[in-house]
């Protein structure tokens, strides 16, 4: 006969400025998530949560309710994607919740930009560490839009004197040349969601201030070509439209004091040949110093949660395949 495993009981009580109601959601909702996701055994009785089981799983729930508790008395309101993805980080056991928390990349207007997910928390980690970071994935994981988060903060903090953000202009069934207006009109709505990005972590007014400044750039990937990138932060996104030519153009483009982030999915390709330069540069540069590969999946999906589903279903299906 197997002997029992120690038990362990803790109870957590939270200050009377937290409305338990949010933190136990609507009907119960988060309670009933958390419940179901660990074996141990959950009690909440007014401002007290009993948790008694397993001391790994009692500490994960400890750090989980703790989250929850400190986010409501910071005026927040815990949601089931919220809740989720806090489940899925305590079982990774790589990062806590609070780690999260307090990993604040940019605040702007009173709003908090952070990693939200573990994936995520590994991809700012690795653009810290390193001067060349790949972030692939599908959409809605955050790629971009950590990644231009941590440039307007390298900027702020003097780290780098100027960003460039760049994509690849991919023509899909016109020519270019064909079009009506400046090459600007007609390369702008191809390079439009780097400054909706943008524009969501800092004052448009000043934004476009420093465009026209030259502090920040965003142009088509092909004005790269034959420039030394020095004392910049560089985010090429949608690297999965580049041409292999164009991703060795791309990164030699660094220069001193630079850092480059490289952001794209490779399940969907506009290229008309379907030769994606980001497809085969893992396997010529990985395991060189100072270059790091995040990926990303569903789990890290932030946007609506039909995303995730969208993401997974495909999954599916590609395997099939």
């Amino acid at each position: 006969m197997l002997p029992m495993t120690d038990q362990t009981q803790i109870t957590l009580t939270a200050p009377q400025s937290v409305n338990m109601a949010l933190v136990v959601g609507p009907a119960d909702e988060l309670l009933h998530l958390v419940q179901d996701a660990f074996q141990a055994r959950i009690t909440v009785r007014g401002d007290s949560i009993v948790l008694e089981g397993d001391p790994l799983e009692v500490q994960s729930l400890t750090a989980l309710f703790s989250d929850l508790i400190k986010l409501v008395e910071d005026g927040g309101e815990p949601s089931v994607g919220y809740v989720r993805r806090t489940i899925d980080l305590l079982h990774t056991a790589e990062f806590s919740p609070q780690a999260l928390r307090e990993d604040i990349l940019l605040t702007y207007r009173g709003r908090a930009i952070r990693p939200k997910t573990a994936g995520q928390k590994r991809y700012v980690d690795a653009i810290r560490e390193n001067t060349i970071t790949f972030g692939i994935g599908p959409a809605g994981t955050g790629k971009t839009y950590l990644a231009m988060a941590m440039a307007v903060a390298a900027l702020k903090r003097k780290e780098v004197g100027r960003i460039i953000l760049t994509r690849p202009v991919v023509e899909a069934g016109e020519s270019l040349g064909y079009l009506p207006g400046t090459l600007t009109e007609k390369v702008d709505p191809y390079i439009r969601p780097l400054y909706d990005a943008l524009f969501d972590m800092t004052d448009m007014e000043r934004a476009q201030q420093l465009i026209e400044g030259g502090v920040i750039e965003i142009a088509p990937l092909a004005f790269m070509r034959g420039r030394t990138l020095n004392d910049s932060f560089i985010i090429l996104d949608e690297a999965q439209n580049t041409t292999p030519e164009q991703m060795k153009m791309f990164l030699t483009r660094l220069g001193f004091g630079s850092k480059m982030v490289v952001t794209g999915d490779v399940t969907q390709l506009d290229l008309p040949k379907g030769i994606s330069g980001l497809k085969g540069v893992r396997s010529i540069l990985e395991g060189l110093d100072d270059i790091a590969f995040c990926d990303f999946t569903g789990k890290d999906v932030v946007r609506h949660s039909l995303v995730a589903a969208i993401v997974a279903a495909y999954d599916q299906a590609s395997r099939k395949a």
